[in-house]
């Protein structure tokens, strides 16, 4: 429904939410990429809801947000504005020697109204609000030195995949929207932020010292050379990683997407393989299927990491 300014009201639930010049082109289209608006950005999430919520419910949130179209300037969101609607929730937490009161997204319209608000991208938490300094996901970053060597990727997959299946962890695979993947671990919460990134930055290590033509953990590039990046660097208080289904702001509108670990035998596989017109028939796929929910603790994995590495 229209309204005579132009505004668009999208109905979820038992809110209504105004959306403003639904036919601003965001994603500008050229080439191969089609181009998207305002309005198809609110549609695609609204659909992808049921899917992406169980992901973002209980986070901080930072927002990507990008109000004249990912051509213009962008700015990251922590604070929540004093005008957000009261419904919207917030969580304040510590940071820097102060607070920042970040946003929740719990329910459909606060998603619709942060996508009216051109929040093309949403980077969560790996913590929980009620307990921030406890990470429920650890995650590693597959970051190859060429946008275009995919290969390289998805290798890096296999042989994490493969180390995490022998520590008895299991593992969750998901296109990052941009350049390569994301291996998420469901962790217990039990453990703080220095304990998971220690035990990521080991397996990391043993990882890259058993291939180190192919990757390596240096986090400044020129020490990099060809290899790929094992980035462990988000698993650290008030660091984020871009959500499950988040739009990244690209031409195309491409989403970070779950996969199958199956799926990374796909030839067609990429990193920005599904974009906001197909990304939601892959979500119904439910290749993730409860995975997530088999959060681990880190002490067994642990004690088989240390005999692995001798």
């Amino acid at each position: 429904m229209s309204g005579a300014d132009g505004t668009r009201k999208v109905r979820a639930g038992r809110r209504t939410v105004e959306v403003h010049r639904p036919d601003k082109v965001l994603f500008p289209g050229g080439g191969d990429a089609k181009e998207y608006t305002k309005g198809d950005l609110v549609d695609f999430y609204r659909a992808v809801a049921p899917f992406m919520l169980p992901h973002l419910r209980d986070r901080p949130l930072m927002l990507e947000r990008h109000p004249d179209g990912i051509e213009g300037p962008t700015f990251m969101q922590k604070n929540t504005p004093e005008h957000y609607p009261e419904w919207i929730p917030r969580v304040e937490v510590t940071k820097e020697g102060g607070t920042v009161r970040h946003t929740v997204c719990d329910d459909t319209p606060t998603l619709l109204y942060l996508a009216d608000q051109a929040s093309i991208t949403l980077h969560r938490w790996l913590s929980r609000a009620d307990s921030v300094d406890h990470p429920d996901r650890l995650v590693f970053d597959l970051d190859p030195s060429s946008g275009d060597d995919f290969e390289a990727v998805r290798e890096a997959a296999r042989l994490l995949g493969e180390l995490l299946d022998e520590l008895e962890l299991p593992s969750a695979l998901m296109t990052t929207g941009s350049r390569g993947l994301h291996v998420i671990v469901p962790l217990n919460g039990r453990h703080d932020f220095d304990e998971v990134r220690a035990f990521a930055r080991d397996v990391a290590d043993l990882l890259a010292g058993a291939h180190p033509d192919r990757l390596t953990t240096a986090a400044r590039k020129k020490e990099r050379g060809e290899r790929l990046y094992l980035d462990i660097q988000r698993n650290a208080y008030a660091q984020t990683a871009v959500a499950p289904y988040t739009v990244r702001p690209r031409p195309g509108a491409p989403v970070a997407t779950p996969v199958t670990w199956d799926q990374l035998d796909d030839p067609e596989l990429h990193a920005r393989r599904w974009t906001i017109a197909d990304a939601v028939e892959q979500a119904r796929t439910n290749p993730w299927s409860g995975l997530l929910n088999r959060g681990r603790a880190l002490g067994p994995a642990r004690r088989r990491l240390n005999a692995l590495r001798g």
